[in-house]
């Protein structure tokens, strides 16, 4: 039990370090040195680095695939479950305004170095257009629910790059507006297209 919670510790804590410094800039010492382990306890549990990297991705598969559930059962209609994914902007605008969106960050960072673990932390994205497709589906876009479910996680990737690069979380609020308005356009369109934000 002792090593099941040391283990989940050095997860967590990568997992923030990753977040907030990048996958590269964190070091075994770092990780260990905020947690307060010795070298000899880290490397019982991690011998690399890209181990704990692939325990980090699949600790948020876990996780997002909860918020995923959770929103499910929250959401009485698809355009209640979107708006969940839309509001996470709102809810984690400081951490977004300082370091970006996690998955986003991560993504890309993998993506630079060419990293084998980037089609791993892929997964989290492909989590999320699955999910949103199925949201647009139901509200009856089954012709273009891939697109839209696209075009939601390009908007929304882009609101979290811009308010970390120009320190803005007065634009995460307007543009989550934008997004709102943009989803509210789905109830009063029957027949038509709606608008591309």
């Amino acid at each position: 039990m002792a090593n099941k919670l040391t283990r989940d510790r050095i997860v967590d804590k990568a997992d923030q370090l990753f977040y907030e410094q990048g996958f590269e800039h964190t070091s075994f010492a770092q990780i260990a040195g905020a947690l307060g382990i010795s070298r000899g306890n880290f490397y019982y549990h991690f011998k690399t680095k890209d181990e704990i990297l692939n325990a980090v991705i699949s600790h948020r598969l876990v996780r997002t695939n909860s918020m995923l559930d959770n929103w499910e059962l929250e959401g009485d209609t698809p355009a209640d479950r979107i708006h969940s994914f839309i509001n996470i902007l709102v809810m984690n605008r400081a951490k977004i305004k300082r370091y970006g969106c996690p998955v986003g960050t991560l993504c890309t960072e993998l993506a630079k170095l060419d990293h084998p673990a980037r089609s791993h932390a892929n997964e989290l994205l492909t989590l999320f257009r699955t999910w949103l497709r199925r949201q647009f589906e139901q509200l009856g876009r089954s012709d273009d629910a891939d697109e839209l479910a696209m075009h939601l996680l390009a908007f929304s990737q882009g609101v979290a790059t811009l308010s970390s690069a120009f320190q803005d979380e007065k634009f995460i609020h307007s543009e989550v507006k934008r997004l709102d308005d943009w989803l509210a356009s789905f109830k009063t369109a029957t027949n038509t297209e709606s608008e591309v934000l």
